[in-house]
């Protein structure tokens, strides 16, 4: 392990999944584990699971989840450029710290 990362992802947040075989599809983020340096996207590297009946779940049967994927093949989406785009940082005059579209320099909420 390399430690936690400190990661420009937050939960909550649309990405645009930029490799593997999701690539071009966009979701919502559910979890983000810096620890691992990984993201947990809304359908988005999803596997179906055989599960057996237990006592949380009755009935059993084929469960879809989601997988996590590295937070290097995701970026995030910026609604005014309408793709995804690298992110940097800055402060506002308020000494607030906000992340901004590097490509139309507008903040990202």
């Amino acid at each position: 392990m390399r430690g936690k990362m400190s990661l420009y992802i937050k939960k909550g947040d649309t990405v645009k999944v930029t490799a593997g075989n999701d690539r071009g599809k966009t979701g919502k983020v559910i979890t983000v584990n810096p620890e691992l340096g990984t993201v947990v996207v809304e359908k988005v590297h999803t596997v179906k699971k055989h599960t057996k009946p237990n006592n949380t779940n009755p009935t059993g049967g084929i469960v879809e989840k989601n997988l996590p994927i590295s937070v290097s093949n995701v970026l995030l989406f910026c609604k005014n450029c309408n793709r995804g785009v690298r992110v940097g940082f800055r402060f506002l005059d308020d000494g607030s710290k906000v992340r901004y579209c590097k490509k139309c320099n507008e903040v990202i909420e």
